[in-house]
């Protein structure tokens, strides 16, 4: 993919590396001229044939799940009701910057993919949800330069992992705190002010606006993701757009991660991989028959210095430290994984604990208001699965990595926003 279908600027052939982190870092923000010039805007004047073309091409929402974006839409659109849009521009993630990265350089795609939902669904009302300061500058600056028709609110929140599931969105635009609520209703049936509401990502509404330019490209474009792929040993972080299949040895090598031993999938919700994950590929429904998830992207790899049950145990507290405390199994869950995590990396874990860990891993799950408890359990499940030679030899030796006791801030895991 390159040029207008690329949501990056140009990079390697055939896989798309953005220098947002070289010693030269991409600066531009696209403006209106120069989105005008690539056939932004452009009128939509069949809302079903687009609507055909995205459920056609199967994409997939960008926001971690992977849903159906046309089943989405069609849910919205059906609905009783005048329907709400929202670009939802909040990742929670500490391993991800690609939302933010859009919302800062390319507002007017991330605009003009939310005016083309609001067309199919038939919303006359529609929000920005972001946290960061640079992003809604450069929304409400695009939004200046072209309304689009649709009535537009920026709404600002605080940057939470909780803060970006949907029903935690339509909490926080309606004035209230943003945490997840119990469900059903999902918001597509009832969300803000009762309206049935779509809560898109931004990659995904901005997928939209180029298959709506290039309608040609509407394969590629739907198949392609923004990855975030960071790690150790030296290696700077970077932003790619890959197509889809795309073998995860391949990108690693290319950003420097060749002699990585493991990776953390998805963020921190797809789970720790060891041996074999160098014949993965960046696919949904791949990466679930292999017991991981693609989740927003977020890809961070360990090398041989990395102990898997440090970077374990660090995921699992910054998740109890997340948690948003409204659900006492999240909390209990969280807090237990962490805790026994922790006493398996000093050595001070009984016979017990490696029992325990799997039995929270099988029961956990699903229990809560939102992913994150599914994603603690899901790294303990994996280090245990992946890892158990590691684990055993933590009862035998000190370990200096897990010495300390594990930060609740993701530092680890963290990638600056470009």
């Amino acid at each position: 993919m390159t040029g207008v279908h690329s949501l990056l600027p140009e990079g390697q052939p055939g896989l798309l590396v953005s220098p947002v982190f070289g010693p030269e870092p991409y600066r531009g923000v696209e403006d209106l001229a120069g989105y005008l010039a690539v056939g932004g805007y452009a009128p939509l004047t069949a809302r079903d044939r687009l609507l055909d073309r995205i459920a056609a091409v199967g994409l997939r929402g960008r926001g971690g799940a992977g849903f159906p974006a046309a089943v989405k839409l069609c849910a919205v659109r059906d609905a009783p009701g005048r329907p709400v849009v929202v670009a939802n521009g909040e990742e929670g993630e500490p391993g991800s910057v690609k939302d933010r990265w859009l919302l800062r350089h390319r507002p007017h795609l991330i605009l003009d993919g939310l005016r083309l939902a609001a067309a199919m669904t038939g919303a006359e009302r529609g929000f920005v949800y972001l946290s960061d300061a640079l992003a809604e500058q450069a929304v409400r600056h695009a939004h200046a330069e072209r309304p689009t028709g649709l009535r537009v609110d920026v709404v600002r929140t605080h940057h939470a992992y909780v803060a970006g599931e949907e029903t935690a969105v339509v909490r926080r635009i309606e004035g209230g705190p943003a945490l997840p609520t119990a469900k059903p209703p999902r918001p597509f049936e009832a969300g803000v002010g009762g309206a049935p509401t779509l809560v898109a990502n931004v990659e995904t509404l901005a997928r939209i606006a180029v298959m709506h330019m290039c309608s040609d490209a509407a394969v590629g474009v739907a198949g392609a993701h923004l990855v975030t792929v960071s790690g150790s040993d030296g290696c700077a972080p970077a932003l790619a757009e890959v197509s889809a299949g795309t073998g995860l040895k391949g990108l690693a090598d290319l950003c420097g991660h060749g002699g990585a031993e493991a990776v953390l999938l998805g963020g921190l919700f797809g789970g720790l991989h060891g041996a074999g994950w160098t014949d993965l590929r960046l696919d949904h429904d791949r990466l679930k028959a292999a017991g991981g998830a693609l989740g927003c992207g977020a890809l961070h790899f360990l090398h041989p210095e990395d102990c898997p049950v440090a970077v374990a145990t660090e995921a699992a507290a910054y998740l109890a430290a997340q948690s948003a405390r409204q659900c006492g199994v999240c909390v209990s869950g969280t807090e237990a994984l962490a805790g026994t995590l922790t006493a398996v990396g000093r050595g001070a874990a009984d016979d017990a604990a490696a029992d325990r860990l799997h039995r929270w891993s099988r029961q956990l799950p699903g229990r809560g208001a939102c992913g994150l408890l599914d994603a603690a359990a899901r790294i303990a499940a994996t280090l245990l699965a992946h890892f158990p030679g590691r684990v055993a030899a933590h009862r035998d030796a000190t370990c200096p990595a897990c010495a300390d006791p594990p930060p609740g801030d993701g530092r680890r895991f963290t990638v600056p926003v470009p």
